[in-house]
């Protein structure tokens, strides 16, 4: 996890990392086959598939060139592997009767956090300060919680069938909404869960928090650009479905059910990133004409 790039004096930090890296991955072995399957298989968790070489790639770029200074390793790194190996415990045993899901949700929190403590207990409390970014990251490796993942579901459904009537009525098209039921003159149509477009908005707010942390540098307009990326997942969607609408009532019904509408979120994925491009560009231009001061950052 920890690049070598990082100009650590003691090689033995490095094997003592990769041991306990390597430990960890026969310890959660099984968690982490099922997590692999469940991202080539869920819309909802194919975002999973990048985690880990992105936050690899970040803990490189973010300590190339830099100096850690080893430090005594305390209690943290130690408490953080303690605390990993109880909860994989925890979910081993299943005292809480968790559902196989959430199970998993709790195996791999628990992995995350024995990476994380593997970092500090190998380098020091200041790998933390260094590396703080990358190793968060990290916890997106980690599958929705069976709750968490309705609520989300959800709420996508619900918000893109709002701006989705907003995009009819300011078309000027009739349009009556039932919560998630549009109706449309000679249409009705239902943002079911497959319309949620999880798997695309997943991954531009996972493409946005990299760009963020690449090319900005004040904590506000990084938390700025990553909350503008949720409303834009929305308004992809929006614009999604008022287009495949749009083609099947004027043009073909089969656009329905034809390619633009199976495969071609990758195309209203293309231009939320547009947008997103853009906002980085105002932003980091607004960082260029005035230095920092300590208390932004």
């Amino acid at each position: 996890m920890l690049p070598l790039a990082t100009q650590v004096n003691n090689r033995s930090s490095f094997i003592e990392l990769f041991a306990l890296v390597a430990g960890s991955v026969a310890v959660w072995w099984h968690p982490i086959a099922a997590t692999s399957a469940l991202a080539l298989n869920s819309d909802a968790h194919t975002h999973i598939l990048l985690i880990l070489p992105l936050g690899v790639a970040l803990a490189y770029v973010e300590s190339k060139g830099k100096t850690l200074a080893f430090k005594s390793r305390g209690w943290m790194g130690a408490g953080s592997l303690t605390a990993a190996l109880f909860l994989r415990g925890l979910a081993t045993w299943n005292i809480w009767h968790l559902s196989s899901n959430n199970q998993l949700s709790l195996n791999m929190f628990a992995l995350v956090i024995w990476w994380i403590g593997s970092v500090i207990f190998s380098f020091g409390s200041e790998a933390l300060k260094l590396l703080l970014f990358p190793l968060c990251f990290l916890f997106l490796i980690v599958p929705f919680p069976e709750q968490v993942l309705k609520w989300i579901t959800e709420a996508l459904q619900h918000q893109s069938a709002v701006a989705t009537s907003m995009l009819f009525r300011c078309a000027q098209i009739p349009v009556k909404r039932d919560g998630i039921l549009l109706s449309i003159p000679g249409l009705d149509i239902e943002v079911a869960r497959e319309c949620s477009s999880i798997r695309s908005s997943m991954m531009l707010i996972v493409t946005t928090m990299i760009l963020a942390q690449l090319f900005l540098r004040s904590w506000w307009r990084k938390t700025l650009l990553v909350a503008a990326a949720v409303p834009l997942s929305v308004a992809k969607n929006a614009v999604r479905i008022f287009t495949i609408t749009g083609l099947a009532t004027r043009v073909d019904p089969s656009f329905l059910e034809g390619q633009l509408h199976r495969n071609g979120g990758i195309v209203f994925l293309g231009l939320a990133a547009i947008v997103v491009l853009v906002l980085l560009w105002a932003l980091r231009r607004s960082e260029l004409r005035r230095p920092l001061s300590p208390s932004a950052l």
